[in-house]
């Protein structure tokens, strides 16, 4: 009952996302000439950001010498904010009880399958699992079930996440994807020391999300998508965007994406600290056939680039819903964070253990890349980028309108690129095949050159040193 009355007070209309100019946006950019267009991508190059109506403009070309521009320049932009870097992380779901009804989802309410939780010790043999691949870095994920998976249940797994050491191997920073909530729900979870706080809007249209939500508290569109102001408002420094691509035209979702993005910038100082790029996939109970947006390669490879220029600084997350190849080529366009050998079943990790051709009865949706941590980083690593585990911004206070100055600046540069070479020995010396050692010890060679300050460059190699020695978890 507290947090029905407390939900009825903290409601606020989502009057942000104002969906007639969107759709005016689009409509004049049609009009849009072609040297304009090219202006655009030119003012792009600079990393300053794009404003709503140019960024409607690069949604609209289908030129494939324009394309190939947008490509270009998203790389350009990517590489020289986060150099060629890639974070690695995996989801861990707890949870698949869930009282909504969401008609893209393997865990909506009228599916039959038998519905679990992680107990405590199911949930310390997934971590370690999780550790021995070598991740420090999680994403906790749940069904919204108040009886079967409150809130109080989700910091005790946070708690006992943190707290497992399981040889080398350590979980520092764990970003939770739970329901919309309370405020003061939020101001638990920043007390429990997540990382960011992720909530997917699924679709900013209301007609659609209404169509998509007709049953449970995820129905109510408003307090969904204000679900990131009460979470800022909780304390909660970075908070992380996402739409559901193929649910509804994605050149609005994309518009409305960034109407969120700059509400939140201009109500707390701060926009997003990431966007998430999930697009629609198969799951128990979901036919595609019945969805007129889904969303082909090359548009989905036009959202990312363009994500990359209209919000330079945010980081973009791309999950295992993407084939091996395809993932591959989003990192030169714009993406900085993959998952990696990932699940999306509760007690998923384990039961791959039991048997490599198993497949999880309650998957959330189905996943098309299924290789394991080690063909991933080689294939990172071939692909000439560098892969991270680094958590360090957010144990050093580097959060939320803290790490954007750092990050425009370029001074956040001094710290990430060598945090990622010592997070990536971490993992050559306690995980990695004698294949992948040779190879990343090769890239971790090359990516020191990329250290321009002496002084930077000389601590990281005394650090290196030092893991090799058994020293872990060392970081700027």
């Amino acid at each position: 009952m507290k947090t029905i009355s407390q939900r009825a007070k903290e409601w606020e209309a989502a009057d942000f996302i104002k969906e007639e100019k969107i759709v005016a946006l689009l409509a004049a950019a049609k009009n849009v000439s072609r040297d304009e267009t090219a202006n655009i991508v030119d003012k792009a190059r600079q990393a300053k950001g794009l404003t709503l109506a140019e960024t409607a403009a690069l949604l609209q070309v289908t030129d494939p010498e324009l394309l190939a521009g947008i490509f270009a320049a998203a790389k350009e932009v990517k590489e020289r904010i986060y150099g060629r870097r890639v974070v690695l992380f995996a989801p861990l779901y707890v949870s698949d009880y869930c009282i909504n009804n969401c008609r893209y989802c393997g865990y909506q309410k009228n599916n039959k399958f038998k519905r679990r939780k992680l107990t405590r010790d199911e949930l310390i043999d997934e971590v370690k699992l999780l550790e021995s691949m070598g991740h420090k870095r999680l994403a906790l994920e749940t069904g919204e079930h108040p009886a079967e998976c409150p809130i109080e249940y989700v910091l005790d797994c946070i708690d006992t996440i943190y707290g497992i050491k399981f040889e080398n191997g350590s979980i520092r920073r764990i970003n939770v994807n739970i329901a919309a909530t309370i405020i003061d729900d939020y101001r638990r979870l920043k007390a429990a020391e997540i990382g960011t706080y992720i909530l997917f809007q699924e679709t900013y249209h209301r007609e659609t999300y209404i169509k998509m939500h007709p049953e449970g508290p995820k129905a109510d569109y408003d307090w969904h998508t204000t679900a990131h102001d009460r979470a800022m408002l909780g304390g909660i420094d970075d908070v992380g965007l996402g739409v559901l691509f193929g649910l509804y035209d994605y050149k609005f979702e994309v518009l409305a994406l960034l109407q969120h993005a700059g509400h939140l910038e201009e109500r707390f100082g701060v926009g997003p600290h990431t966007i998430s790029v999930p697009r629609l996939r198969p799951a128990q109970g979901v036919d595609l056939s019945t969805y007129p947006y889904l969303v082909s390669d090359e548009d989905f490879a036009k959202i990312v680039a363009i994500l990359r220029l209209a919000v330079p600084y945010t980081g973009l997350i791309l999950s295992t819903r993407e084939t091996p190849g395809f993932r591959d080529r989003l990192m030169d366009y714009g993406i900085s964070q993959v998952s990696a050998a990932s699940s999306t079943g509760v007690g998923g990790y384990m039961e791959k253990q039991k048997s490599s051709t198993a497949e999880e009865p309650s998957m959330q949706f189905a996943v098309e890349d299924t290789r394991s941590m080690d063909e991933v980083m080689t294939s990172i690593c071939a692909s000439g980028y560098l892969p991270s585990f680094c958590t360090a911004c957010y144990r050093q206070g580097r959060t939320g309108d803290r790490f954007m100055p750092l990050a425009k600046t370029g001074q956040i540069q001094n710290v990430c690129q060598p945090n990622a070479i010592l997070t990536f020995k971490e993992y050559l010396i306690d995980y990695a095949s004698p294949e992948m050692r040779q190879l990343g010890e090769k890239v971790i060679s090359e990516h020191l050159q990329q250290i321009a300050d002496p002084k930077i460059l000389a601590l990281t190699k005394e650090r290196l040193q030092e893991i090799e020695l058994g020293e872990r978890d060392l970081y700027f």
